[in-house]
């Protein structure tokens, strides 16, 4: 072999080696030789391939703006009752407003001053002036709820991709659509109803006093007082199956919620062989529970999740160290489940499924052996082309085909991408691509042997001036094909990586490789005639 042609050789062995190293996997399954440093990795399949689960989800953003105004009257009622001088009445009005009556006009210059510092956020819509009194309605600022909205959704993005990441799924797909919409495509998973629960659950964290004034049951059978409110603890007797609640009397603002939390674990108790969940504050958060316990010993602290008592503990002593334990009759999945929403942390409201759909593997199966009939019968048909029309010659684009596909599905493990069924049609795409590039080669020798060169000369020439050629038109192709994987979703996104793939591939195979095999033909035998 002429050296020329020596360190063609060497690349084109490492990539094919390469290549195969990667694919073994997937065209063979698991093999117990086959250990690491080695990849393990099969192609990912994706949703419209495996199976799995999509979902269309709507953040309820005025669930967040209801909580935003809920925050602003516990603040106005904390800074109004803090010494001050202003004697004021703050309450919660319907449709997101909150009312202010001041007792006594001595305090409407320190309430103005007040609002102006530290609550701009909020605009007058009514006031009046009644015997002595002054009332103000409050409501937020449209700037204000468009920001508190627009954030509720991000912030309901980025949690439920945390969640997902943390649930271990595959290749998951999770993006906005719309203003309030996000959608979610999770291929493979087997337990679509523990991963809706996982995605949707609300997570808030909350550690709240017991109002110790009267039981639970005296509030429910006269008047609940101010500023408190009853939230229930269910347990459900195993056996049986039959759901026990019992009330506790709390005060509605919370002294800590989960916004501060660090970790989440799940653990096992040495004693009953019980799940339960460790969690553990930040800096700021251990601070103020050590603060809180050391101000409210022998007081009882309810543990709330989404409005549901999950223990409400004596508060022994002063807690130091910022770590506190969520018991309750869970099983080991939900308690690391539980861990799981809470390490990614709390939706900044609810979200609603607006749609589901699942996709059964047996679909996923069918959509495989359909694609892969397509691909086939589409590869023999150019195959037998390529034959009949460039006899000898074709035989080479033919390999070059196959090398082709053989490169993609290397790259799509190397680079763990997803196969989906545009995918697929995108590499049935690419292969009429790589023999377009060895068409327009082809026929450039053609033209070539016909003005009288040599075949050696005919073949330089050939694949030289046709270069410029496929170059210009894979270029424009790929960038579209970057276009689609950018902007497109899910199976629109699956097929712009195929054809880009593809598009690398081809370019490889028909006019590195294919450039290789003639040189090499050529340079070991004399060639009277070429078969083209």
């Amino acid at each position: 072999m002429p050296k020329e042609l020596r360190w063609k050789a060497v690349i084109i062995a490492i990539v094919f080696v390469a290549g195969f190293v990667y694919l073994v996997p997937t065209l063979f399954g698991e093999l117990a030789w086959w250990r690491s440093p080695l990849p393990q990795d099969k192609i990912r399949l994706g949703l419209d391939l495996q199976g799995g689960m999509y979902l269309v989800l709507r953040v309820e953003a005025e669930k967040a703006v209801e909580s935003a105004v809920d925050q602003y009257v516990g603040d106005l009622k904390e800074t109004l009752a803090s010494g001050n001088g202003v004697v004021a009445q703050v309450t919660r009005e319907e449709g997101n407003r909150i009312r202010v009556t001041l007792l006594g006009e001595a305090a409407r210059a320190k309430y103005d001053r007040i609002m102006s510092e530290r609550f701009k956020s909020l605009k007058i819509v009514e006031s009046r002036t009644q015997d002595k009194r002054y009332e103000e309605v409050l409501e937020l600022l449209p700037e204000e709820v468009k920001l508190i909205s627009e954030s509720a959704v991000e912030q309901g993005l980025e949690t439920i991709r945390n969640r997902i990441d943390q649930f271990g799924v595959a290749e998951p797909v999770v993006q906005r659509q719309g203003d309030r919409r996000i959608v979610v495509q999770l291929p493979g998973v087997k337990d679509p109803e523990r991963a809706i629960q996982l995605i949707g659950k609300t997570a808030l964290l909350e550690f709240k006093l017991l109002d110790e004034s009267m039981t639970a049951e005296e509030a429910l059978a006269g008047q609940i007082p101010e500023g408190d409110e009853i939230l229930y603890q269910k347990s459900v007797d195993r056996q049986t199956g039959r759901t026990r609640t019992v009330p506790y009397l709390l005060k509605k603002r919370p002294v800590l919620t989960g916004e501060y939390l660090r970790d989440a674990r799940m653990q096992i108790e040495t004693q009953f062989n019980r799940p339960y969940v460790s969690i553990s504050f930040n800096e700021e958060g251990a601070k103020i529970f050590e603060r809180v316990t050391g101000q409210n010993v022998d007081k009882r602290l309810a543990i709330v999740l989404d409005s549901v008592v999950h223990s409400a503990p004596v508060i022994q002593e002063r807690i130091a160290g910022g770590r506190a334990q969520i018991t309750g009759l869970f099983t080991t999945q939900e308690a690391g489940d539980l861990a799981i929403v809470l390490r990614a942390g709390a939706l900044p409201a609810p979200v609603t499924i607006l749609e589901k759909r699942t996709v059964g593997p047996s679909l996923g199966r069918d959509s495989i052996r359909k694609g892969l009939r397509a691909m086939l019968l589409g590869g023999a048909a150019v195959m037998a082309f390529m034959l009949l029309y460039y006899r000898l010659s074709g035989s080479v684009a033919n390999l070059a085909l196959l090398l082709n596909v053989f490169l993609i599905g290397a790259a799509l493990s190397t680079l763990r991408a997803t196969l989906t069924m545009p995918g697929i049609a995108g590499i049935v795409l690419t292969t009429g691509i790589a023999v377009d590039a060895n068409v327009l080669i082809f026929e450039r020798i053609r033209e070539e042997l016909k003005l009288g060169k040599t075949i050696r000369a005919a073949v330089k020439s050939g694949f030289s001036r046709a270069f410029l050629t496929i170059l210009d038109s894979n270029i424009t192709t790929f960038i579209a094909a970057l276009v689609l994987f950018q902007f497109g979703t899910g199976p629109v996104k699956g097929f712009g990586v195929t054809l880009m793939l593809g598009i690398l591939a081809s370019l490889f195979t028909a006019v590195f490789v294919g450039r290789f095999i003639f040189d090499l033909v050529l340079s070991r035998r004399k060639v009277e005639r070429l078969s083209i």
